[in-house]
C-alpha cells in the first residue's frame, strides 16, 4: 500500500497530540508488524542500509578501527578511533559494554577485519554493530574517504528483520519539522516494501512511536 506525504503529515501531526511534554527529546520511531511471514526464511530476511534525506535532527557517535596508516586523520574526524595495536586491551567485559554502548556505528580498516572479527566480534556482532560492508563500514586505506564515510552514517539507519516479525527503524526527533520526518518516513517506507518478497501484502500494521508515547497508526487503520 503506497503512502502519500499528506498521510505522513497527519500521522505525526496526531502523535506529537498524543504524546506529552518530556524533559529529553524524543525519537520517532517507524513500526512495521509483519504478517504471515516466516522470518527463518532466508528470503524474509532484510538487512539495508537506507540514507535519510533529512538526516536524524542530531549527531550520532561513530567508532572506527584502523592501523598507524590511518590513525591521525581518522581522529581529526572520528569519535573514537581504536588502533589495531590496542585491540587486545579490550578483554574486560565491563570495558567492552561500554564500548559498545557508546557508539551506533562502527568503522573498520578492511584489513583489519579478521582482527576485528576475532577480538570484537562475539561483543559487536550480537548488537548488530560488526562493520557492514553494505552500509560503507569497511573502508581501503585511503584518508580521503573517512570523512565521506563518517558523514554519511550521520544520516544512516538500517532496517533489519531478525527473529521477529518486526521492523523497527528510527527516522528522526520531535524537534524535526513534519516535512522532515515525512521525507525520512517515505524513505525508509519505501526499501522495506520493495526488499519484501510481497512488498506491502506482507505489512500488517504500520505505526509511528515516541519514546514514550503511545502508537499511532500510519495507514490510519482502526
Amino acid at each position: 500500500m503506497p503512502l502519500n506525504n499528506e498521510q505522513i503529515i497527519n500521522a505525526i501531526k496526531k502523535l506529537r497530540e498524543v504524546s506529552p511534554q518530556r524533559k529529553f527529546k524524543q525519537s520517532v520511531d517507524l513500526q512495521v508488524t509483519l504478517k504471515d511471514t516466516d522470518v527463518k526464511k532466508p528470503e524474509n530476511k532484510i538487512k539495508e542500509s537506507v540514507l535519510l534525506p533529512s538526516g536524524l535532527g542530531k549527531k550520532i557517535s561513530i567508532a572506527i578501527f584502523v592501523d598507524k596508516e590511518l590513525v591521525e586523520d581518522a581522529k581529526k574526524v572520528f569519535d573514537e578511533v581504536i588502533l589495531k595495536d590496542d585491540f587486545s586491551n579490550y578483554t574486560n567485559k565491563k570495558l567492552m559494554k561500554k564500548f559498545i554502548s557508546a557508539h551506533r556505528y562502527y568503522v573498520a580498516q578492511a584489513n583489519l577485519m579478521g582482527d576485528v572479527a576475532q577480538y570484537f566480534g562475539k561483543f559487536l556482532g550480537p548488537k548488530g554493530k560488526m562493520p557492514d560492508p553494505k552500509a560503507g563500514c569497511v573502508i581501503p586505506i585511503k584518508k580521503e574517504l573517512l570523512k565521506p564515510v563518517y558523514e554519511k552514517l550521520q544520516k544512516t539507519v538500517m532496517v533489519r528483520i531478525k527473529e521477529q516479525p518486526l521492523i523497527n527503524v528510527l527516522v528522526g526527533n520531535e524537534s524535526m519539522k513534519d516535512e522532515e520526518l515525512a521525507a525520512n518516513i517515505q524513505a525508509v517506507y519505501n526499501v522495506i516494501e520493495q526488499k519484501l518478497p510481497r512488498h506491502s501484502e506482507q505489512m500488517g500494521k504500520v505505526y509511528l512511536k515516541m519514546t514514550m508515547s503511545r502508537s499511532v497508526n500510519l495507514w490510519g487503520l482502526s
